[in-house]
């Protein structure tokens, strides 16, 4: 790839969502330009519809293919990736052709990554039911990355918030199951991830605090043990691994200390811990990101806001704050190849 920014791709999203409205509004923002060159993938029918939507009149040329498109960029392009027509749609309502659009679309994204023609990709929010309903396999795009890029060891999802991150060393489990997989080795995994994807965002080694699962940490083992048993030995053991971490600290003043500048990032034990605080501080900011693979991937934390769709109020600040993610991270990794 020619240019010394990156080449980042943008994804359209569930075309009955406000995905493409997103993206409309985020390749109209002028002082994102100098960050990366933006490639957006997708149907330009879908796309048109979503400048529509927006109101916006960016000029975006298009290109059928991508040896076509003439880096280095200087204005966004599309590379048109036709899936299906939107006329044929309608808006906020699940639709199988919709999740089979936006999953045919990340698959030729993940091919163009991995032919190393582009440096990292955003796409738009989709829904996961109507996702469910098309030809994907996977039960979730953290599963299909980890497959596509095989990366099975991968933890999971960082979740961003202006300048706070946060990963849990459990997701998407029942609460009285935690406990169970709070362990010295899951523990001690969760924060080497976390350090390695803020190391790669920040160019440098990030400071980082590490919850506490039970009410005031326990109590020294009053309200239970876990942290004495597993967190803090988790903790040690990365310390003298390098990393720059401490704790555990109560899961009710943690993000006191994030929001005054004391660390960059916390591992919460479980997922409300972590993602109550963070949607608190911003949900229309938030940012997913998947982190770990070859190439730095980030959407939005929202979803795709049927109730709003196609109505031109969509918000674009987490596609925006995604996209400057992305960038700064395939900007990193290209300067340190």
């Amino acid at each position: 790839m020619l240019g010394t920014k990156p080449v980042v791709g943008v994804l359209l999203g569930d075309p009955t969502g406000i995905g493409p409205e997103l993206v409309a509004k985020l390749v109209a923002d002028q002082d994102l330009r100098d960050l990366a060159q933006t490639v957006i993938i997708g149907d330009q029918r879908v796309f048109a519809m979503g400048q529509k939507i927006a109101k916006t009149n960016t000029e975006v040329p298009v290109f059928s293919s991508y040896e076509e498109i003439p880096f280095p960029l200087e204005q966004p392009v599309l590379l048109d990736y036709p899936t299906v027509d939107p006329a044929e749609l309608e808006l906020a309502k699940v639709d199988a052709r919709a999740g089979q659009s936006v999953y045919d679309t990340l698959m030729y994204t993940i091919d163009l990554a991995k032919q190393g023609k582009i440096d990292g990709f955003v796409f738009a929010p989709f829904n996961k039911a109507a996702l469910h309903a098309s030809d994907c396999p996977f039960e979730t795009e953290l599963d299909l990355f980890k497959s596509e890029f095989n990366c099975p060891h991968v933890r999971g999802e960082l979740n961003v918030v202006e300048n706070a991150w946060n990963a849990r060393v459990t997701s998407h489990v029942a609460l009285k199951d935690v406990s169970s997989l709070i362990t010295v080795q899951s523990v001690c995994e969760t924060i080497g991830f976390v350090n390695q994807v803020l190391r790669a965002y920040k160019g440098e080694a990030p400071k980082l605090a590490v919850s506490g699962l039970n009410p005031h940490c326990g109590e020294n083992g009053l309200f239970g043990t876990e942290e004495g048993d597993a967190i803090a030995p988790a903790i040690e053991k990365a310390r003298a691994e390098g990393i720059d971490v401490l704790g555990p600290f109560p899961s009710d003043t943690i993000w006191l200390k994030v929001l005054a500048g004391e660390y960059d990032g916390v591992v919460s034990m479980y997922h409300d811990q972590g993602q109550i605080a963070l949607k608190i501080l911003g949900f229309d900011k938030g940012v997913t990101v998947h982190g770990g693979m070859p190439v730095p991937i980030a959407t939005p934390a929202h979803g795709t806001a049927f109730d709003i769709a196609g109505k031109g109020v969509a918000n674009p600040q987490g596609l925006k704050r995604a996209y400057t993610i992305v960038s700064r991270m395939a900007a990193n990794q290209k300067s340190n190849s």
